[in-house]
Formats: structure tokens, sequence, C-alpha cells
């Protein structure tokens, strides 16, 4: 596997048309009730592009991005870009932590942070997000990933791993453990991304069981529309969203601050620089669009679990309190059938995108599970 040197760098001229057209936003109406009711406020995201366009120096962010060892490889015929933070000396174990949507690998660079002194670590942005080809074939699922994952990994001259995500990379590192179990030293998930096989032949639900999924049914009534655009149409969708800095910005905020816990102040949370830096690198790359394909490959063309599934390596479960389903914890045993669960912990606070809320929580969380008894005896 060819591995190469990479830096982070946008042409000045692509920062220039970005600018051009944060400065010449054509802004719709305000909506009328509350602030954020019916999506992004107007109101904020003026201030954010107002920043975007007049204080935020992309140069700095990327000084800092390319502080970190950045790599690209051919990897089963996709570049795969990825961090890796690799330092010599005995009992290193290596870990792969994978990213969701609509996050990036900078989410993950805090726990780079706060593990690199003990662990070898890499970190791969999902095929088809920011540096990363996406191959051009339909169906590249979370276990197709797995496959590429599983590639890299190897072609790096790691054996054995452990893995950590949240979101899609939950989906990724499940699959990872169902495809490759030897390989495997541990999974640790920050999201309850996989459900387990219920349908005929399964035990049925305890009571315990069924509150949840009645949670999470209405859940998805109300908030899961993006879900359902992404992953019927989401080449229609592109087109705005690769097209206007607004319209990128207010589909990817609207998730940040709905699925935080951040008690809808994100600036508080994740600060302006941050967002920015994200946005950023979502419109340089114009991968948006190959993004949100995640949706629609793995609902019609990925593979669901079956009834003979399950994940027999040592599996942590990190539980943050607005992780998608507020106030919808799932039942230790829901994720029993199909993980065996090792590491069960319920933080006090937190949400979906635990790395940039609550790097501490969750990289203490990972250097306990990893270098415990559960994955060492």
């Amino acid at each position: 596997m060819r591995v190469e040197p990479f830096s982070v760098d946008v042409p000045d001229p692509v920062l220039q048309d970005l600018l051009d057209r944060v400065r010449r936003t054509r802004w719709p109406d305000p909506a009328p009730g509350e602030p954020w009711e019916q999506g992004v406020d107007l109101e904020y995201l003026r201030g954010l592009f107002e920043h975007w366009a007049g204080g935020f120096d992309w140069r700095s962010e990327e000084r800092r991005l390319n502080r970190y060892e950045h790599r690209v490889a051919d990897v089963d015929g996709a570049r795969i870009h990825f961090v890796h933070h690799h330092r010599p000396g005995p009992g290193r174990m290596p870990l792969i932590l994978t990213h969701g949507w609509p996050s990036t690998f900078v989410e993950l660079l805090s726990l780079v942070d706060r593990l690199g002194d003990r662990f070898d670590l890499v970190v791969p942005s999902l095929p088809g997000y920011l540096f990363s080809e996406r191959p051009s074939r339909v169906g590249v699922d979370r276990v197709s990933v797995a496959g590429l994952w599983h590639t890299l990994m190897q072609g790096l001259g790691y054996e054995r791993y452990g893995a950590h995500g949240g979101d899609f990379g939950a989906g990724v590192a499940t699959a990872m453990a169902l495809t490759q179990p030897d390989r495997m030293t541990g999974i640790h998930l920050s999201t309850a991304e996989m459900s387990p096989y219920t349908g005929p032949g399964s035990p049925p639900l305890t009571a315990e069981e069924q509150t949840y999924v009645d949670h999470v049914d209405r859940w998805d009534a109300t908030e899961r529309g993006y879900s359902s655009v992404q992953s019927t149409r989401p080449q229609t969708l592109a087109y705005g969203l690769n097209d206007s800095p607004a319209g990128l910005a207010a589909w990817v905020l609207d998730k940040w601050r709905s699925w935080s816990d951040s008690g809808g102040d994100l600036d508080a949370t994740f600060g302006r620089d941050a967002l920015l830096t994200m946005l950023t690198l979502w419109w340089s790359t114009g991968s948006i669009a190959s993004s949100m394909r995640d949706y629609y490959d793995n609902r019609w063309h990925g593979s669901p679990i079956g009834p003979d599934d399950v994940v027999s390596v040592p599996t942590a479960m990190a539980l943050f309190p607005n992780e998608f389903v507020p106030e919808g914890e799932p039942p230790r045993s829901w994720y029993e059938r199909l993980y065996a669960v090792r590491r069960w912990t319920v933080f006090p606070r937190g949400g979906h995108f635990a790395a940039a809320e609550e790097p501490d929580l969750l990289a203490g969380d990972i250097a306990e599970f990893f270098t415990g008894p559960d994955v060492l005896a």
C-alpha cells in the first residue's frame, strides 16, 4: 500500500470565491415564531457569516491542522486521507477512530491530543468526505468501508487493533468487528448507531426496550426528515448545498445544534472558529454531495443486521445524555442483543459530537477500556 504525506492547503482562488459568496448571500425572510423553531435562526447565521467574511483566519486554522501528520493512501482503489499518530515504543495499542455525518476527522483530533501518548492512532476521513475519494460505484455501505479500514490498518503494519466510532463511525466499527473479529482487540462506541435484530425468532422486547423503541419512533417522526431526503434524493439536495455557503452552513449547523448538548448555544459549546473550520473544509473540497450518499447506500444497498450477527469482541458503550434522542437512553439489554458489552458508561453531559463537546470524558473512557482487563485479558 503506497502511503504519501499530505498537507491541508486550500488554494487562494477557492478561498476568495468562498468569501465573495459569503458576502453576497441572499438571505430569506425570518421565520415567524421563536428563533430556531423552524430551523437555523437568521440572525445567528448572519452574525456567523460576518465573522466568516471579516474575522475568521483560515490560514491560522490550516497551520493548526497541519501540525498533525496527514497521509493519503490508495486503499483498494480509493484515495483515502487519514491522520496517523505513531510513536516508537513498546505496548502502544493501535486504534482507528472514525467520525460520522455531518462531522469530519477534525472532531477527533481532540482525541489524538489526549490519547497520543499511549496509543498509535489512525483517524481517516470517510470515503467521500473532504480529502477521501468515494468509489463511484453504488453500494459503498458500512461493511465496505469496514473492509477499507481493515486494509488500511494492515497496510500500515498493524495486525490487531481496536476501533472507536460515533454515528456512521460506530456502524463501521461494528462492521469491522463482525467481518474480521480476530483482528479486533475491542470496539468503543459513542453512538447507538446499529440496532439489534428483532425479527422472527428473536426474544420479545422487554417493557424497557419497547419504551426505548417507541421513544426513537417519536424522534424519527419529527427529526428524521434530513435522513429521508439524503437517502432518497441526495443529488437533488446537493445542488443547493454545493453552490451556496448559506445553504451548506444551515444544513450542517442545524444538526450540530440539535444533536449536541449545547443548550442552544453553538458558539459557547464549539466556538465560531471551530464551526467555520469545518464549514470551510466542507466547502473547499466540494464533498457535501458525496458525503450524503452514505445515507442512500446504507438504506438501499447496505447489509442489515441479521439473526446470526453477533459482535463477539469486547464492546464499550459510552452514552451521552443528548445523543440524538434526549431522555431516550437505550437499556443495556437492547445492545446486549448484538454486542458483547463489557463496559457501559453513562455520562452526565455531552451529546452526539462527544469528541468536540466532552473530549476529556470520551478520551478517558476510551483509554480505560482499551488498557483494562476486558481488552487485555
